[in-house]
């Protein structure tokens, strides 16, 4: 099995786990033409996941379910205004016997409140809770519920690939020097993005490894990261949670 970003809209990933035989599971498809760009290449789509109810995320489901007849795992959500969807909640398991694969489901609010992350053989799809040197904003949740799913996400096996949701890797990368200057290994990482992007190709999979050592948000106790929030707040934050958020907040903000 193998997991393919396919580039929808204007940054979004459609995630393919794909088995040997072309079978697979999609994951958040913003749109359906590059689902159906892949099927016409061989591609046969078995089931969709769904993380979160944002339109760039379930804006493809309708046309795809009319196309195949496909399971939609969903979040229980009423803004996934979906018939027939088979809701999904912390503990659950999906399982894709065509893939041999069964991914256990993870509630992880920040994001949005009830944003689901997908986790199995190896792989993490985890929407726009957790981006390569980066995290989602928090549209809903608080910085409590995202530091909460981050670190969920964080204490994951370190080869765990993180299938996240936007090429936002580069952009990311420029927060991430800012809020730790001095970061070798995610310096390292960031010269192998450069290299992928300009030959056209994703920045993603990451994984957690990776991301423990260079993003920012999950190095809140690194001595960089407290030296830049300390300078911020003029004095060092109180608790994870204040550094948490600090670094959301500027993050929010930052324009480099």
């Amino acid at each position: 099995m193998h997991a393919t970003p396919l580039p929808a809209l204007e940054d979004n990933y459609i995630w393919l786990l794909t088995g040997a035989g072309g079978d697979a599971v999609v994951v958040d498809p913003g749109e359906a033409a590059p689902v159906l760009d892949a099927v016409a290449r061989g591609l046969r789509p078995v089931a969709i996941l769904v993380t979160h109810h944002h339109p760039d995320h379930i804006g493809g489901i309708r046309e795809l379910r009319e196309r195949f007849d496909l399971p939609v795992y969903a979040p229980v959500e009423p803004r996934i205004g979906l018939d027939d969807c088979i809701r999904v909640r912390e503990g659950d398991r999906v399982d894709l016997p065509a893939l041999g694969l069964a991914l256990q489901v993870m509630e992880v609010p920040g994001h949005t409140l009830s944003h689901v992350a997908y986790y199995g053989g190896r792989y993490l799809l985890c929407g726009d809770t957790l981006f390569s040197l980066g995290c989602g904003r928090l549209f809903e949740g608080t910085p409590a519920q995202m530091l909460a799913s981050l670190d969920r996400l964080a204490s994951l096996p370190p080869d765990t690939l993180v299938c996240c949701s936007h090429e936002y890797t580069e952009a990311n990368g420029r927060f991430a020097k800012a809020a730790e200057p001095d970061n070798p290994a995610r310096d390292d990482h960031l010269a192998e993005v450069a290299v992928a992007r300009a030959a056209g190709r994703p920045s993603l999979p990451s994984s957690i490894g990776r991301e423990r050592a260079g993003n920012p948000f999950l190095r809140l106790e690194s001595p960089g990261i407290r030296a830049s929030l300390s300078a911020r707040l003029g004095r060092p934050p109180r608790d994870r949670l204040e550094a948490f958020a600090t670094l959301r907040a500027w993050k929010d903000g930052f324009r480099g």
